[in-house]
């Protein structure tokens, strides 16, 4: 099977990008900054095609590489995503070992504060659980996206309307469509910390967005599903809070809200009119 990345960055220069990602395969690199050209380079013998655009979007940026990807296999990355030795043998050899998938989500090593998932069991991903997996982690059969037609969201995620959630309904779409995603418990990298591009504390932009990516990932289980994420990472949101104690603002909690006001956002969020 041939392995190719796709990788959406911000301002890089592409020339070094193969080696500090440690690519091990063929690689198609959107970088989002102010010009348009094309640059193409041999990395250890994988070709390393590179298109500048001007424009911003993570979404944009996907759906670039995506509609550019022809490896039989597709692995999604970001810049800042540093590979095993071996990971592109290693996502070939789950996909070997699991004909029956289309998608295969595979362990990234993050920073904590920055963790939102871990994979430690083999299994299928549903609707219900698809909501917490980051696009880095996704690896997929590329003719079967291209038959299904799925693309990413332009209102989500970093330089979108919407601060995140792109990943997620890209997941949910793909399950929609008959896609059959599965997860293993294999780490392939590590993401250097960095800042993030959208996240700016618990505020009330945050929970408001959170909302809205609900009403279009869950539908009509939107606002139960608000519920659960609350209750789940009440601590990490809202510290003493969820006692009722209500705290000043801190970096830590961001802007201070309570779990009923935080509520009451992503509500706004899902009720949203056109």
């Amino acid at each position: 099977m041939r392995l190719q990345f796709l990788v959406s960055t911000v301002n890089e220069e592409v020339e070094t990008l193969a080696q500090r990602m440690n690519l091990q395969a063929d690689a198609i690199v959107v970088n989002q900054c102010d010009r348009n050209e094309y640059r193409e380079y041999t990395h250890e013998e994988h070709r390393i095609r590179c298109y500048s655009f001007a424009e911003r979007g993570v979404g944009l940026s996907r759906n670039n590489c995506l509609m550019r990807a022809e490896g039989e296999l597709c692995l999604f990355a970001d810049e800042d995503i540093v590979y095993r030795p071996g990971a592109a043998k290693a996502v070939i050899a789950e996909f070997e070992k699991n004909p029956d998938a289309d998608m295969i989500l595979f362990n990234v090593d993050v920073p904590k504060e920055r963790q939102t998932y871990h994979i430690d069991g083999y299994g299928r991903v549903r609707w219900y659980n698809c909501g917490r997996y980051p696009t880095f982690s996704f690896a997929a059969r590329t003719e079967k996206l291209h038959e299904a037609g799925v693309t990413f969201s332009l209102l989500f995620g970093g330089g979108a309307k919407y601060s995140n959630g792109e990943d997620s309904l890209f997941l949910a779409q793909c399950i929609r469509k008959g896609l059959k995603v599965y997860k293993a418990p294999v780490t392939i990298g590590r993401e250097n910390g960095r800042p993030s591009t959208w996240f700016h504390g618990y505020n009330e932009k945050f929970f408001y967005d959170r909302g809205v990516l609900y009403r279009f990932l869950y539908g009509r289980a939107a606002l139960p599903m608000a519920v659960r994420f609350l209750l789940k990472n009440r601590t990490q949101m809202f510290g003493r809070q969820q006692t009722g104690e209500v705290l000043e603002k801190t970096e830590e909690f961001g802007a201070g809200l309570s779990m009923g006001q935080a509520f009451s956002l992503m509500r706004k969020g899902i009720r949203m009119k056109e």
